[in-house]
């Protein structure tokens, strides 16, 4: 087996004994019973009139707070993989571990990359899962599923990559803590930069708008989200916020269209470097 699936397979192995990974499987668990109880609930509401909600109403508040469920699940996702990425190589260099590692025919690059390839099918097989669970307890309680659900898998998925991505970057040069704060801020930062970019929409004012669209192009995580939220509104949904104009573009929580087809070529480069970086970071860096 090559170095680097080698690797992959004790990251995964690693990752798995930590109780972060079982605390999410477990939390998750408790949020997909409470969130199926809560949309429920929506479909037994009726009016002052007491006549039951239209099923077409049902769905659109429906779509709504599924979009603010899987807000919170992205950001999980997003943490997560920064916390355990940040202190990846960093820990190993500390403890001594690399140096029995590197002594055997292993290239520096070979670590960076299977570590990576390791988080990253834990990122996305909690993605996938978490999706499936929350998905189906949502169409069980009221019929509802979103219109692209399988591109809200996709972009959620790469949300969680690129502090996956971040985190590793920070964890050859810098320890864990630290690494994993630099993330989190990170993350924090690219989030409130997509809002103000937002109001810059709304106001039409492009200054404040370019604060947006540089914020996703430094850390792609907002836009990325954008994309996810794309991939849960109803048509009604998006139709009344093109009909809203400028104002209707400035929601943190709405978006009116896809990811354009440049910024989703960015974010491959942008994959692409932070891996190179990683790389050249770690080559560079003295054991």
């Amino acid at each position: 087996m090559p170095p680097v699936l080698v690797i992959a397979r004790l990251t995964i192995q690693e990752a798995s004994r930590r109780r972060l990974l079982l605390a999410l499987i477990i939390l998750t668990l408790i949020v997909v019973g409470f969130s199926a109880w809560g949309f429920h609930k929506i479909t037994t509401v009726n009016r002052a009139n007491g006549t039951p909600l239209p099923i077409a109403e049902v769905d659109l508040i429906t779509s709504q707070l599924l979009i603010v469920v899987t807000f919170m699940y992205s950001g999980v996702l997003a943490l997560s993989a920064a916390v355990v990425a940040a202190p990846l190589i960093s820990s190993e260099v500390e403890s001594g571990l690399l140096l029995s590692v590197l002594a055997r025919p292993v290239r520096r690059s070979e670590v960076v990359i299977g570590k990576w390839l390791g988080l990253a099918v834990l990122v996305a097989l909690y993605a996938a899962g978490s999706a499936f669970l929350e998905l189906t307890a949502v169409d069980w309680a009221t019929g509802y599923l979103p219109p692209h659900p399988i591109q809200l898998v996709i972009y959620v998925g790469a949300e969680g990559l690129a502090l996956l991505s971040l985190g590793l970057l920070m964890s050859t040069r810098l320890s864990g803590i630290t690494g994993g704060v630099i993330a989190l801020v990170a993350w924090l930062m690219g989030w409130i930069g997509g809002i103000v970019g937002d109001i810059g929409t709304g106001l039409q004012n492009t200054a404040i708008e370019n604060v947006g669209i540089i914020s996703h192009l430094v850390l792609p995580t907002d836009g990325l989200w954008r994309g996810a939220i794309y991939a849960m509104e109803p048509d009604v949904m998006i139709a009344q916020l093109r009909a809203a104009g400028t104002i209707g573009r400035a929601n943190p929580f709405a978006q009116v269209e896809p990811p354009p087809a440049a910024f989703l070529l960015w974010v491959v480069v942008w994959f692409a470097l932070m891996l190179g970086l990683s790389i050249w970071s770690f080559r560079t860096r003295e054991i």
